[in-house]
């Protein structure tokens, strides 16, 4: 792993740019080798009792592959961290013209903001704002369309106040933020982002479970030249639908998911995979989840 010791210039308003720059979060680092914080897993919709050698040798794997990439960034370990914290993405979202501090949804995440937040400043990384109650945000919830598009979904971890706020944020920088509806899913304690539901594979593909999707969120992606490639739907529980882009038709996604990374490389696609048994699908979040993107291009 690699610490910045200055700020550099970066480019974020983009999910399918090459990736440069990335924050992961260890299964260590967010206390899964620790009884108090391993003890919560059900509490946090964890499916079992996490396996912390496992779970770090996933991630192990995961960062390795990033590393062929990009800088990897790894967030120091704190006592008040959740195990969710090894799901990077959601505390933080990064733009061009400084960071958004999310105010998530799921009341344990607060101390992951916070810490993210700390990351930056020591990493002299600028902060456009934060997101303050009652608006919630989690990252999962929010997809760059483009770098003066952004949709945001509207659902149990981010709700309109918060939208609101990306807004207020974002608009005098000519961004554009869209509301995407959420369906009710499996409910409130289950984790539905609409990073769930669509992942970006380039400029004009989509990744999507159609089915999960609303109309509208339909209707504007394909307003926008987006063609789709659909989940197979029998592996919708092990998290297919959640593909990270590497850029330049690069693809990191789980090895448990063949039948749709099959489809995502006959349309031309680099799949790489890594396991994600206990790191991903025991916490619902798959290798989008795992990672902050800093800087692509």
């Amino acid at each position: 792993m690699q610490t910045l010791t200055k700020p550099a210039t970066f480019t974020a308003n983009s999910m399918v740019g090459p990736l440069r720059r990335v924050i992961v979060c260890s299964p260590r680092s967010a206390g899964w080798d620790t009884p108090g914080q391993s003890s919560e897993w059900q509490k946090l919709g964890f499916l079992r009792r996490p396996d912390f050698g496992m779970a770090q040798s996933q991630h192990h794997e995961l960062c390795r592959q990033l590393q062929e990439v990009a800088e990897v960034v790894q967030l120091p370990p704190a006592s008040d961290l959740s195990l969710d914290a090894v799901y990077a993405h959601d505390p933080s979202l990064p733009t061009d013209y400084g960071v958004i501090i999310m105010n998530p949804g799921k009341a344990n995440r607060g101390p992951e903001a916070r810490r993210q937040a700390e990351l930056y400043r020591k990493l002299g990384t600028p902060v456009l704002g934060e997101i303050r109650g009652p608006g919630t945000t989690e990252a999962g919830d929010i997809v760059w369309l483009n770098s003066r598009t952004l949709l945001a979904g509207s659902g149990y971890r981010t709700n309109s106040a918060g939208i609101a706020q990306l807004h207020s944020l974002l608009a005098p920088k000519s961004v554009e933020v869209h509301t995407a509806p959420l369906p009710y899913g499996p409910g409130p304690a289950a984790c539905l982002h609409l990073m769930s539901l669509i992942s970006l594979l380039d400029e004009q593909t989509a990744l999507v479970d159609l089915p999960w999707l609303a109309v509208e969120t339909v209707e504007l992606l394909k307003a926008r030249g987006y063609r789709f490639i659909e989940i197979d739907y029998s592996e919708r529980d092990t998290l297919a639908c959640n593909v990270l882009s590497l850029g330049k038709k690069r693809l990191l996604a789980l090895e448990e998911n063949s039948k749709t990374n099959a489809k995502m490389h006959a349309a031309g696609f680099d799949v790489r995979t890594f396991p994600g048994s206990e790191l991903c699908i025991n916490g619902s979040g798959g290798p989008t989840c795992l990672t902050r993107p800093l800087l692509r291009g």
